[in-house]
């Protein structure tokens, strides 16, 4: 094999590489220039959408941390009734017909 045969593997070698990694290389192009502003309405429901969660979650932690006894039976009756209700009142808000408040979403 000759020098020159092996420069020219080279650089097919290095162009069908660039080629190859020319799509992963590109920054992707947005579907759109526009910036999507939420309005009050749509801030107040993910407001509650991320109470809700974060109320069920807590939930989920102090339902494992009793089973597994990090928490007492006298702790979790403390706790668990306060979830309950932070839980299902952003429920209740997020039904369907429901006017989210200020003030309940403060409150909550």
């Amino acid at each position: 094999m000759t020098a020159a045969a092996l420069v020219l593997g080279a650089v097919l070698a290095l162009v069908v590489v660039g080629f190859v990694a020319r799509p992963f290389l590109r920054e992707p192009a947005p579907a759109s220039d526009d910036l999507i502003q939420l309005g009050e309405a749509e801030r107040a429901q993910l407001e509650l959408v991320e109470e809700r969660e974060r109320a069920l979650g807590a939930l989920r932690e102090l339902e494992f941390d009793h089973r597994t006894g990090k928490i007492t039976d006298v702790d979790y009756r403390a706790q668990v009734g306060p979830l309950r209700r932070r839980a299902a009142e952003a429920l209740k808000a997020l039904e369907p017909g429901a006017e989210p408040e200020r003030e309940r979403i403060a409150r909550i």
